[in-house]
């Protein structure tokens, strides 16, 4: 619990801190040296608002996830460590991406090189598109607005037609790409333009951060085995809990 809350108990005061991180003190690491759930957390965020989050392995079929490890040099974070940026399911030659997952983040987060080169390939793909920029519009660092105003991210998307990805280097050779579909990365302002849910993390301090964010985990499945010390990942319906094994969820 906040012992000592700031700015004092007058202001939406704190009842606490659920942590769900990697450490000993973390609500699941506690739940699982009772004997209660496996030392395993995980969410899943709909696209339409809500969606859960659960303790324990029982909602999940671990043969339908795609898993990555986690990183042991970077064990304050839930991070896969280093990845490749792919554009069309090619590689960009933007490597060395230390990658973390963080619910807490609304966007996601590229360094400034990775960004920097992002944006000329998208800017690079819908050039001679019917899209033009909308630098007027400050809902996001970079808005492009249509002939109308769109409704949704399903009506912008055929102008997006290229698939990104990050690329996870596993072991060896084999690599295991989170790929962020056009859903996963655009948003419709309130003036009806299309924008990019893909910020500079070094812009907002953090530094050579790379961070996936909320946008970039709508609609699927992520779960976070700190027993097995892997990352995983899956579509799902996030607007129901599934019927599986025994699980705690809310």
């Amino acid at each position: 619990c906040g012992y000592d809350q700031i700015p004092g108990t007058s202001y939406h005061p704190l009842d606490g801190i659920l942590g769900l991180g990697r450490g000993k003190s973390s609500i699941v690491s506690q739940l699982q040296s009772q004997g209660l759930v496996r030392n395993v957390v995980g969410h899943c965020l709909s696209g339409r608002g809500g969606g859960f989050l659960f303790f324990g392995d029982g909602l999940y079929d671990s043969s339908h996830v795609t898993w990555t490890s986690m990183s042991q040099e970077f064990t304050k974070y839930y991070s896969p460590g280093s990845a490749e940026l792919h554009f069309g399911g090619k590689a960009t030659g933007i490597k060395n991406l230390i990658v973390i997952f963080d619910s807490g983040s609304s966007y996601t987060y590229l360094n400034s090189q990775a960004y920097q080169a992002l944006t000329l390939l998208l800017k690079k793909e819908l050039s001679g598109r019917s899209l033009k920029e909308a630098p007027e519009d400050q809902t996001l660092p970079l808005c492009w607005k249509g002939r109308k105003p769109f409704r949704s991210v399903h009506d912008a998307k055929k102008y997006f037609k290229t698939s990104l990805g990050l690329a996870f280097a596993n072991s060896g050779r084999r690599k295991t790409q989170f790929e962020l579909h056009p859903e996963a990365y655009l948003i419709i302002s309130n003036k009806g333009n299309v924008c990019l849910g893909i910020l500079n993390g070094t812009q907002v301090g953090l530094q050579n951060l790379n961070v996936i964010g909320d946008i970039s985990m709508q609609d699927r499945m992520v779960v976070y085995d700190n027993e097995k010390q892997v990352i995983g990942w899956s579509p799902a319906n996030c607007d129901r809990l599934p019927r599986f094994k025994s699980a705690y969820y809310m």
